[in-house]
């Protein structure tokens, strides 16, 4: 017999209606705050690309928390409730890198292509319309398999918690998120980005001191060590060190990281979100952005799923467990509902909430960055490329929001159709790589190789679906005996089509590219992509674009400067992610896994301790931050609200913040010397 949902449907709905309307409404109030205080209009540039002026404790939550799906919190505490400590951290470190190293590809689309608002763009400049088709299918496969998991591990979540029907679930998660992203943009994202992030630190910090302080159940790492030690006994883990929960010796568990690996790198390098918010960053702050929001994350998958997968492990024979006394089904491991369940169990109904408010912020945040990467390629590489070339930026917006609402209304119905196949969050995890990792390397050697031939950067990703489907499909007839959803979602048949994917463009790359020769390319047409003319909407505003932030044309001197910049961020870029990479992937991992330690009871609770400690550190960079960095613009903007609504003063120069004695304003019309363009400029520098 199914036990009761720990939380009512009403709180169900309460959360994902109410707290989506709420985020709405507040991006709504957001955006009249800017446009009124700050000069702000919400162009067709402003929507895709923020200005290009995001400094870079935005950058760091907003990766953050694109970066925190569904499956970040669900998926690595399912892998740590099957394979024991090793699974968060071949989560964590095999998700990290690609971020880490996305940095280098940021720097070099700012440098190479400063006008650009997809990645596709960029592509369609090298190597024309054939090419960018096949791009653009790939990039929207991308989005489409990362939507499809944040719903369906969202709404297992939400069913699993409240009883709310999956179907509706499906339906109800993106209304708000549809609803701020129209009215905000791409800055919507990176506002809300913020809250979602400090949010969702705050519950995993709360899971962590419960489980290994305050709990009355478990309470201390020492606590938790044995009930894994008596664990171990009582069902021992195949393929791991001594059959121990406790170390990073495992066998599935190096399989997971191969698979995480490959698939991560896939829905980093060919999801137009990220390449969203390396434009969308000023250039002098791409770099420590991404730096510091992939170091960020690190902490969140590895000290929550060390801390939930491990105390459902602990916990499952303790009557406080839902699935008391019986272990929890795979079903259910592969849906995602470890976390929920270890939180129901630590911290009853308040953890069922604090999960679902969880789930809530992953999901909703995740989203709003893919309906952005969807509509900027809706609008700029197919409507304005081959529909309208000369559209209006009144125009370019209206695409953005239709094409806002039509995806969401298709990936809702998408992901319910997935629901009722028996198709889960965990099987799209681990399948997602072998549909899109193929376009990786030719797809970053587009902005890193001039020698990349047309043929090799057109037919690999194709061919390399084939091969990956053929060894992914074949593997699993092999070894399973016929196709279906079990068989073809085991470990081995998926790390056949991953890591086939991945490396089969570096055979086919070389060859195309020396037996199907191109020009080496000059990277001159990269440069040529144009912004968006917004004419049309600044003058119907009555605002200067000229004053509107991120419209400003630089001269030839600011320009050459700012290569320079991007120059030596791109030196430092390689440098960084070479370390980094090695750190993560081989210098701390692989002496502990090639041992077979077992971790001792002071070994694992100093593990813990370092993540909770990490966790702090990037409550810093993407909480604190942002906050100190943007402090003299909220100062300003305070000041301003304060001074509008006593009426001490009122915003003038259409929309510009720029306050005076009321004494000065009796005549509504009357110039004065600080409401000068050039003085407005000035003060907004």
């Amino acid at each position: 017999m199914t036990k009761a949902p720990p939380l009512s449907q009403a709180t169900g709905y309460g959360v994902v209606i109410g707290l989506g309307f709420l985020f709405a409404f507040g991006m709504m109030l957001t955006t009249f705050v800017l446009r009124r205080y700050n000069n702000e209009l919400q162009t067709s540039e402003v929507f895709s690309t923020a200005g290009r002026t995001v400094k870079s404790g935005l950058v760091s939550s907003a990766v953050v928390s694109s970066w925190t799906w569904a499956a970040t919190l669900l998926q690595s505490s399912s892998v740590a409730y099957k394979y024991g400590v090793s699974g968060p951290f071949w989560y964590a470190s095999g998700a990290t890198v690609q971020v880490i190293l996305f940095a280098t590809l940021a720097i070099e689309l700012k440098r190479k292509a400063p006008n650009a608002h997809t990645f596709l763009e960029v592509i369609r400049a090298r190597y024309g319309a054939a090419t960018h088709g096949v791009y653009i299918v790939f990039g929207l496969m991308t989005n489409i398999l990362v939507t499809a998991m944040l719903l369906t591990g969202g709404s297992a979540v939400v069913t699993s918690l409240t009883g709310v029907p999956t179907a509706a679930a499906c339906f109800l998660l993106p209304i708000g998120v549809v609803l701020y992203t129209m009215f905000g943009g791409i800055k919507a994202t990176f506002l809300t980005d913020y809250v979602h992030t400090v949010m969702i630190l705050i519950i995993i910090f709360i899971f962590a001191f419960t489980a290994y302080a305050t709990s009355s159940v478990l309470g201390s790492p020492g606590a938790v060590y044995d009930a894994l030690v008596a664990a171990a006994e009582r069902h021992p883990v195949e393929g791991n060190a001594k059959g121990s929960y406790l170390t990073m010796t495992s066998k599935e568990g190096g399989i997971f990281f191969v698979i995480n690996l490959i698939g991560n790198f896939g829905t980093v390098f060919m999801d137009n979100g990220y390449y969203n918010k390396a434009i969308a960053a000023s250039p002098v702050h791409a770099l420590p952005g991404y730096i510091s929001g992939g170091l960020s994350w690190f902490a969140i998958p590895w000290l929550c799923a060390t801390t939930m997968g491990l105390s459902a492990l602990a916990l499952e024979n303790n009557p406080v467990f839902p699935s008391y006394p019986n272990r929890m089904d795979p079903a259910d491991v592969s849906a995602g509902l470890v976390l929920p369940d270890a939180a129901v169990a630590l911290l009853g109904s308040g953890g069922a909430a604090a999960t679902l408010l969880l789930i809530f912020m992953a999901v909703t945040s995740a989203m709003s960055a893919e309906l952005i990467a969807v509509s900027s390629i809706a609008t700029y590489d197919i409507y304005q490329t081959y529909i309208n070339p000369g559209a209006s930026g009144r125009r370019l917006i209206y695409i953005s929001h239709t094409s806002c609402v039509i995806y969401a209304i298709i990936m809702a119905s998408f992901s319910t159709g997935l629901f009722y196949a028996g198709i889960s969050m965990g099987y799209l995890y681990l399948m997602m790589g072998v549909i899109i990792s193929g376009a990786v390397i030719p797809a970053s050697l587009t902005l890193l190789w001039d020698r990349q031939s047309w043929a090799a950067a057109t037919f690999t990703p194709p061919l390399s679906l084939v091969c990956s489907l053929i060894a992914w499909l074949v593997t699993a007839k092999k070894l399973g005996g016929n196709l279906s959803v079990d068989s073809t979602g085991a470990n081995y048949p998926m790390l056949a089509g991953n890591v086939v994917a991945l490396l089969f463009p570096l055979i086919s790359i070389p060859i195309l590219t020396f037996t199907m020769k191109s020009p080496q390319y000059d990277w001159i047409s990269m440069k040529a992509i144009r912004k968006g003319d917004d004419s049309d909407l600044a003058a119907a505003a009555h605002v200067d674009l000229e004053l509107v932030p991120g419209e400003t044309h630089h001269t030839e001197q600011e320009e050459q400067e700012e290569q320079q910049k991007l120059r030596r961020a791109a030196k430092i870029a390689r440098s960084l992610t070479v370390f980094l990479t090695l750190a993560l992937l081989i210098l701390w991992p692989m002496p502990i896994y090639g041992s077979k330690y077992v971790f001792s009871k002071k070994f694992f609770t100093g593990w813990v301790a370092v993540g909770i400690l990490w966790l702090f550190c990037s409550a810093f960079c993407v909480g604190l931050y942002p906050l100190w960095e943007g402090r003299k613009t909220s100062a300003k903007t305070i000041k301003a609200i304060f001074m509008d609504i006593t009426g001490k003063g009122h915003p003038i120069t259409h929309g510009r913040a720029v306050m005076a004695d009321e004494a000065e304003f009796k005549v509504r019309g009357k110039k004065s010397p600080e409401t000068s363009p050039e003085k407005a400029v000035d003060d907004s520098s």
